[in-house]
């Protein structure tokens, strides 16, 4: 099982996003992100065997969670840089509560053997991955640079949920609340 954890957008930000990659898709041939598997990924799993899916469920139920929080969607940036750009991704601006929850998984897993994370926490959305290098960009950058308003809607967060990814769709196991 290919398994990560995360937090799902709200109607009002999937269909805003999803507004806006009708004028963001034809502008360069690069894989765009299916609007549906959208969410901010809060720790990474990778494989996992099914027989111990339930150990890893009991040490998320069992993690220390931050309350609830409020988190906005809001400007774009591109990875690892703006001028060899790997992604395209939507910001996500949240309070501490967020970095907490993804250092708290983190902990929680590294319990049970699941490798801890090298890198800072950098919460986004991966709108696009870019796969060819010499693909034209200058079209989408030239759009987003002329957008009256990148903010794509608020969400609060209550939960957080452990999903599974088999064949490019994300199915969800269970919803743990904060």
């Amino acid at each position: 099982m290919r398994l990560f954890t995360g937090l799902s957008l709200t109607y009002e930000v999937r269909r805003n996003i999803e507004l806006l990659y009708q004028s963001l898709e034809p502008l360069a041939p690069i894989h765009w992100s299916p609007v549906a598997n959208l969410h901010v990924t809060t720790k990474f799993i990778g494989e996992w065997p099914a027989e111990r899916l339930d150990e890893l469920k009991a040490a998320l139920r069992g993690m220390k969670k931050p309350t609830g929080f409020t988190a906005a969607i809001d400007g774009f940036g591109w990875f690892p840089t703006p001028h060899h750009p790997r992604h395209l991704f939507a910001a996500v601006r949240a309070p501490e509560a967020l970095a907490q929850l993804a250092a708290e998984s983190d902990r929680a897993l590294a319990v049970i053997g699941v490798p801890v994370e090298d890198k800072a926490y950098h919460p986004h959305l991966t709108l696009a991955r870019i796969r060819d290098a010499h693909v034209d960009l200058s079209p989408i950058k030239q759009f987003i640079a002329q957008l009256p308003s990148t903010d794509f809607g608020r969400m609060t967060v209550t939960s957080f949920k452990l999903y599974e990814s088999r064949n490019s769709q994300y199915t969800v196991l269970e919803d743990f609340p904060l």
